[in-house]
């Protein structure tokens, strides 16, 4: 098979292609996968395979095309429908996948250069295509989150072996995997400042008019969380914060996951708005006076590195967080920290002294934060991946050739 796309088909003609599989939607919270890959759609053929449905009937394969960060329509998104009762990338899926993959690769004429993978569940799927090398992405601790796979563990050591090279989305990450692969590299979140800044905010957009609907009516000070809304939330904290103060209103803005939505604490000021697109998180973090990462200190959440904590930061707004490894670590200058390790009241009282703060201190605090975010560009990094994964190719290249070499003598 050839890398040039089948009749009709001419996005990504002639270039290598990148094969992804990933746990996370693509239309879901936009975050570290899409952020790297659409920026790397026009230098790869991206094609994301996403977890499968449950869908009754045929098994069968959904195609579609999303934007990519030049604005053209070039990230390939499969979404695999199977009948199979067994969630994400299970081995009950992994035949009908397999399947599904091999028809859909050989009717577009397509040869996989790389397979990455976000999930190493996938691994087994990954390897049945052949792909010339494999990476993977550790942008979290997979086996420590709630409902992982028991397989997981395991299979994650086996990719450790098999990958050309490593990538890992923070310090903390990278230190607990570093020993376990020759190629080990620390790629922590960074940010599209741009889309955040106060300063390219448009008035007359919808997305202004919608966050305007939103809250616009709630009264000040405002205190707010965008981003996914599961077991790495300490949900106790937020009902703290709002007891403490019921002038205060506290929006939380991210899709309830893995968690009874029923659950959630309910108080007059306290304003669960449910998942929000892209475009619209900087007219609501404009909103709001103080942003906060109340994040629960458990399993779940040793390894993160949370994305939002740049984008607050790119959006000038005061952070305050419970003390995550990788925020302290990477931020710890320009976030206000709570140690809540014997209850909430330091973290309601750093909210407090940010919401008091003057308008001096405050400006030395958003360029504090500006040097950080000039720091982390999504651009630069997928730049770095971009050379890493030219860099994997070589070798299988090179093997290639020699093959190829080796049987034009024995044919001689």
């Amino acid at each position: 098979m050839s890398r040039r796309p089948a009749s009709g088909n001419t996005v990504g003609a002639g270039l290598p292609v990148l094969l992804v599989f990933c746990h996370l939607r693509w239309r879901f919270v936009f975050q570290r996968p899409q952020h790297l890959l659409s920026r790397l759609a026009g230098r790869w053929r991206v094609i994301v395979v996403e977890e499968p449905v449950r869908t009754e009937g045929p098994a069968r394969l959904e195609s579609r095309f999303e934007r990519g960060a030049d604005g053209a329509d070039n990230v390939q998104v499969l979404v695999p429908h199977t009948a199979v009762d067994g969630a994400g990338f299970h081995d009950d899926q992994l035949a009908v996948l397999q399947g599904l993959l091999q028809a859909h690769l050989q009717a577009e004429q397509l040869q996989v250069d790389i397979a990455w993978l976000y999930t190493p569940m996938a691994l087994p799927l990954a390897k049945a295509v052949r792909p010339m090398a494999l990476v993977y992405d550790c942008m979290d601790d997979l086996a420590a989150f709630k409902d992982a796979p028991r397989q997981l563990r395991q299979r994650e050591s086996a990719l450790m072996k098999e990958a050309s090279f490593v990538l890992t989305g923070g310090p903390s990450l990278y230190e607990s995997r570093r020993h376990a692969h020759p190629q080990v590299v620390c790629l922590p979140s960074a940010v599209d400042a741009a889309h955040f800044a106060p300063a390219r905010l448009d008035t007359n957009t919808e997305a202004y008019a919608e966050a305007q609907a939103l809250q616009g009516a709630l009264p000040h000070p405002r205190l707010g969380y965008f981003g996914v809304i599961d077991e790495r939330l300490d949900i106790a904290l937020v009902a703290a914060v709002a007891d403490a103060h019921p002038e205060w209103a506290v929006v939380m803005a991210g899709p309830v996951v893995k968690i009874d939505p029923a659950t959630l604490p309910q108080r007059s000021n306290i304003h669960w708005i449910g998942m929000q697109p892209y475009e619209r998180l900087p007219y609501l973090l404009a909103g709001w006076d103080v942003a906060l990462m109340p994040f629960a200190l458990n399993a779940s959440t040793r390894f993160i590195s949370p994305t939002k904590t740049l984008e607050y930061m790119a959006g000038e707004k005061p952070v305050v967080s419970t003390p995550v490894q990788d925020v302290v670590t990477l931020y710890g200058d320009a976030v206000a920290l709570a140690d809540v390790s014997r209850g909430p009241q330091p973290f309601i009282t750093a909210c407090e002294e940010l919401l008091r703060e003057t308008p001096d201190k405050r400006y030395r605090r958003a360029m504090a934060m500006l040097g950080l975010v000039s720091q982390h560009a999504w651009s630069r990094s997928a730049d770095s991946v971009h050379t890493l994964l030219l860099e994997a190719l070589s070798p299988a290249l090179a093997d290639e050739r020699t093959v190829g070499m080796q049987a034009a003598a024995g044919a001689d």
